[in-house]
């Protein structure tokens, strides 16, 4: 690239951020060129910027990484967000590949290898921490079973559920849920386990995911 690979980098911690942008600031293809402590104040840069690649966190307060990244995506659809995370949780791995992003990066990798990741996103490809691949490869390989498993005639969720079920698959979590609805986190629990009961199923990913196969709700 002519000008360069320009990179975003959001993450709540300061001194990581400093460390990312002292080491990708080496290859002389790479320019930082902006941070972001926070989600909302990284989907404004870029919006703004309109930066090639953005690393982001997951677990961040406010606006999630996974929030962002859907936000960006849609405003800057040119660009390739790697998330690069802790969190080695399955469903934010898969609530990550189903926003749009071009890799999701456990932080126990070599901070070097962020750069060669910074390149990789650029030239078409995804990446997925080697020890978290396995994970995303069993979970599609169970949607395959439950869809060839499928009833015929879909289960009926109550109207509440199907409220819980379309809030879940915006992504938001069991208090947040709790708030908006007026209920309980506890009742918020109990309704998800209900529904995955209902629908045979074993993660609140493959509940939305059956969900919109069964035109339950709309896709997004």
């Amino acid at each position: 690239m002519d000008e360069g690979i320009r990179v975003l980098i959001c993450d709540d911690h300061a001194l990581f951020r400093r460390g990312l942008m002292m080491v990708l600031e080496e290859d002389p293809e790479i320019e930082v060129i902006a941070e972001a402590a926070n989600g909302t104040e990284a989907i404004e840069l870029a919006r703004e910027l309109t930066p090639d690649v953005v690393l982001m966190d997951v677990r961040m307060p406010g606006c999630t990484g996974i929030q962002a990244t859907r936000e960006i995506l849609e405003s800057v659809p040119s660009a390739h967000v790697i998330i690069l995370t802790v969190s080695d949780d399955e469903d934010d791995l898969l609530e990550a590949m189903k926003v749009g992003a071009a890799g999701y990066l456990l932080k126990e990798i070599s901070i070097v290898e962020v750069t060669a990741a910074v390149h990789s996103v650029v030239a078409g490809q995804r990446l997925v921490t080697p020890s978290l691949a396995t994970k995303l490869i069993t979970e599609f390989a169970n949607m395959e079973r439950v869809a060839a498993a499928r009833p015929t005639d879909a289960p009926k969720l109550t109207v509440r559920e199907l409220e819980v079920l379309r809030f879940v698959a915006e992504g938001r979590k069991n208090r947040d849920i709790s708030v908006v609805l007026g209920i309980s986190e506890n009742t918020v629990k109990n309704h998800v386990r209900n529904i995955l009961e209902k629908l045979r199923l074993h993660s609140r990913v493959q509940a939305v995911r059956y969900a919109i196969d069964q035109n339950l709700i709309q896709a997004y």
